[in-house]
């Protein structure tokens, strides 16, 4: 049985193992594959894995011993899965791996907009504080988020653990689940879209990239929020309209946003949101703690053994 991994090295950088997969077939691993190589690469395999490299229908046509695709991640709009399906080709993916180590991030987000920690530590460093009149300054607003309202637009096992963490700090919390609620609990409360946008102190993305959540938070949006509102997006970046949130930091409208995701990745130097104030850009990193790759690896093997037990699990495509 040949393995081929398209593109392991955000995954695997160094500080993991691959003998899981190794147990389980012959094992090729490439860092990356340009477009250009994916089919030179991928024609050989039975198994076949990627992250981000796109898997089309006329690639896997030209596959002819491809049986099984794994993704690499929880999004798998980079393979086309009703193409695979057709072909008989099950597609596995990898959910609630990241679920602890993003709602972290959130956090770590709306902390660092609160008190801009990174900021007045490099302030310090370059000698401000030393030649400060005064015993202490700050450089930026601060904010305490005790009794604040946190919106949540998207109340799945990510934005709902990160509430958790929001409401042990005092906070108040709303969630928005378009389609679906389940029984609420003392300690948030369900709120329609309207409700949300307009109460909230800091809204936060959890919600998947579907046509009627692409650009949701957008001009007309914005403008029904709170002045100086937080946004917070570690999601999906066209989640938002980058120029429309350019401008609402801007004009102040939005207070400050923290971004770990945008619409085009890596960043284009273009990109509306690296010229705009009071905005934290990282470059999609909140899923990248190594226990959480750990547990990506993991699962990721575990659906190629049920694959070839003959029980496929975490599959996407119906099969």
């Amino acid at each position: 049985m040949k393995i081929v991994v398209l593109d392991g090295y955000t995954e695997n950088p160094g500080d993991l193992s691959w003998k899981e997969f190794e147990r389980l077939g012959e094992l090729t691993v490439y860092d990356r594959t340009p477009a250009e190589l994916t089919v030179e690469r991928a024609c050989c395999a039975d198994i076949l894995y990627t992250n981000k490299t796109v898997l089309s229908e006329d690639i896997m046509k030209q596959c002819k011993n491809l049986k099984f695709i794994g993704v690499l991640a929880t999004g798998y709009n980079v393979v086309d899965v009703a193409a695979a399906a057709r072909a008989g080709i099950p597609v596995s993916n990898i959910p609630s791996y990241g679920t602890a180590s993003v709602a972290q991030y959130t956090i770590a987000l709306l902390l660092e907009l609160c008190h801009h920690v990174g900021e007045h530590a490099r302030s310090v460093k370059n000698g401000d504080w030393t030649a400060s009149p005064d015993w202490c300054y700050w450089n930026y607003p601060l904010t305490e988020l005790d009794k604040k309202t946190m919106g949540v637009i998207g109340f799945g096992r990510i934005g709902r653990a990160a509430a958790r963490i929001a409401a042990a700090m005092g906070m108040k919390i709303l969630a928005y689940n378009a389609g679906h609620k389940e029984e609420e609990e003392e300690w948030y409360r369900y709120a329609d879209l309207d409700e949300l946008l307009a109460q909230s102190d800091v809204i936060t993305l959890h919600c998947p990239l579907f046509p009627d959540t692409e650009g949701i938070i957008n001009r007309e949006s914005i403008s029904r929020m709170k002045d100086g509102v937080l946004i917070i997006n570690d999601a999906r970046g066209p989640l938002i309209v980058e120029e429309d949130l350019k401008d609402a930091l801007v004009s102040g409208k939005v207070g400050g946003a923290a971004v770990d995701v945008v619409s085009s990745e890596p960043i284009k130097a273009d990109n509306p949101l690296l010229h705009a104030p009071n905005i934290i850009i990282t470059p999609h990193i909140a899923w990248a703690p190594k226990e959480s790759r750990e547990r990506l690896m993991q699962i990721a093997a575990d659906n190629l053994k049920a694959f070839l037990a003959g029980s496929p699990v975490n599959v996407v495509n119906g099969l």
